[in-house]
């Protein structure tokens, strides 16, 4: 079983940046394909983006395309998103996941971003 801790987040201008990390302990992430979503009040969880650990693919929310980047360190077994020109609307709770399979069944307990104009 893979834990999940997330870090990074605060308050933040609109036009301004964030890099939140998700760090994780008990397995490696090696065999996971790890993403992060967000939580706007009042809204669902949204998909953000998602790393293949194995070959590094990505995929990306069209709402972050271009802004967004998500990465991650093998040694440090730690995910990363840099979120960059940041918007009201990037406002949420962001949570890193983890999923073996079809299945997103590992998350962290989440961070706040807030993003003012």
């Amino acid at each position: 079983q893979v834990q999940l801790i997330e870090s990074g987040g605060g308050l933040v201008q609109a036009g301004g940046s964030l890099r939140l990390s998700c760090a994780a302990s008990g397995r490696t992430l090696s065999r996971y394909t790890t993403g992060w979503f967000r939580q706007a009040p009042g809204k669902e969880r949204d998909f953000v983006t998602a790393i293949t650990w194995s070959d590094g693919s990505t995929k990306y929310a069209d709402s972050v395309k271009g802004r967004f980047t998500i990465s991650r360190d093998n040694a440090k077994n730690t995910m990363y998103l840099q979120m960059n020109m940041l918007k009201r609307e990037d406002t949420a709770v962001y949570y890193c996941a983890a999923k073996e399979g079809v299945r997103w069944g590992y998350w962290g307990q989440g961070t706040q971003v807030t993003v003012s104009s």
